[in-house]
């Protein structure tokens, strides 16, 4: 891993607090940008622009050649691993990603021993992006936390409400810890195999940690992430990490707590004053502006960032969206918002 100095993100994360917040921006490479969209053209599929570090290189680093970012996040995707394990992912426009719904059998069929050759072209991308990146620009590397990959494993594709897997997870306890089992130990060593060659700081996508009660948040959301930071740590000792539980909610402090990433990301409808009031001060957190205000921009925009910088004014942030960036949000507004962040 690169060192800590001259690389404010990164810094941040291991709780340095800033004289003005980095800023990065969840699916920075992606469709509002034209030349994604050609170089996706290229790829064939998107799968296959996963898969080619040529072009997940260059798709990386197309949003820091236009804007001031303080980070580029590894262009990847989080059902890499299904898809590593032997359960193939395809993605239909329109649709988004679609897989062959796992069942118990399914799930004693999935090959863990296949799974580090699958990814060696994404850490064959790390790689190259480490060796390119300027000095100052943190990498990011990630994964999809285990509750959200199984979600997709399960339904075969996502859902608002998760039902499928939550029922699952009730019904087949024993196969459904199997399965986290499996998600726990690829994720570790998919993590620290992005480490090692080159990453500064890994995310941790728990993408669907709402509609879960106490229990299954702690069985389903918790203890998986837990583990999946132990055992990174095991190989990797202090490895940065930063976790986001997209609609933890009330849980948002004790995930932070019981799992050991060293900073949060928060989706957009969590309260400022909840970060203020129920988030340990020097806790880093990241986000969280609702991406539909950079779609809009304007004063709608304008006030929520700055609403969101005296917020977390007194404590390690890294500014970001509360959630990924969409397709149809003008270039001119993300110009905008990075001079509203380095203003202060």
């Amino acid at each position: 891993m690169s060192p800590v100095a001259h690389k404010p993100l990164l810094a941040t994360v291991l709780g340095q607090r800033q004289e003005r917040p980095p800023v990065w921006i969840m699916r920075q490479a992606g469709r509002y940008l034209p030349e994604y969209r050609e170089t996706r053209k290229q790829a064939g599929n998107f799968l296959d622009l996963c898969y080619t570090p040529e072009l997940a290189v260059e798709v990386t680093l197309q949003p820091l050649r236009r804007f001031d970012l303080d980070a580029a996040i590894l262009f990847s995707d989080i059902l890499v691993i299904p898809d590593a394990l032997g359960q193939p992912v395809r993605f239909e426009t329109g649709e988004g990603p679609l897989l062959e719904p796992v069942d118990v059998a399914g799930i004693d069929r999935l090959d863990r021993a296949r799974a580090a050759d699958h990814l060696a072209p994404v850490i064959e991308t790390v790689r190259r992006l480490r060796a390119t990146l300027p000095a100052e620009k943190t990498l990011i590397g990630f994964c999809g936390a285990p509750w959200t990959v199984a979600t997709y494993m399960l339904n075969g594709r996502g859902s608002p409400d998760q039902w499928t897997a939550r029922r699952f997870a009730l019904e087949h306890p024993a196969a459904f810890e199997r399965l986290m089992d499996i998600l726990v130990e690829t994720s570790v060593n998919y993590l620290a195999a992005q480490l090692e060659a080159g990453a500064d700081v890994v995310q941790i996508f728990e993408s669907w940690a709402l509609n879960l009660d106490d229990a299954a948040f702690a069985r389903q959301v918790i203890e998986p992430n837990r583990r999946i930071v132990e055992g990174l740590r095991r190989i990797i000792p202090d490895a940065p990490v930063i976790g986001f539980p997209r609609g933890a909610a009330g849980n948002l402090a004790r995930f932070a707590a019981n799992t050991g990433v060293n900073a949060l990301g928060i989706d957009y409808s969590t309260p400022l004053d909840f970060i203020r009031t129920h988030l340990p001060p020097d806790l880093p957190v990241q986000g969280n502006l609702d991406p539909l205000r950079l779609v809009v921009g304007g004063e709608a925009m304008d006030n929520q960032v700055r609403a969101i910088l005296e917020a977390c004014a007194g404590r390690p942030h890294i500014f970001n969206l509360g959630h990924g960036i969409v397709p149809d949000t003008p270039i001119a507004h993300v110009e905008r918002l990075i001079a509203l962040v380095k203003e202060g």
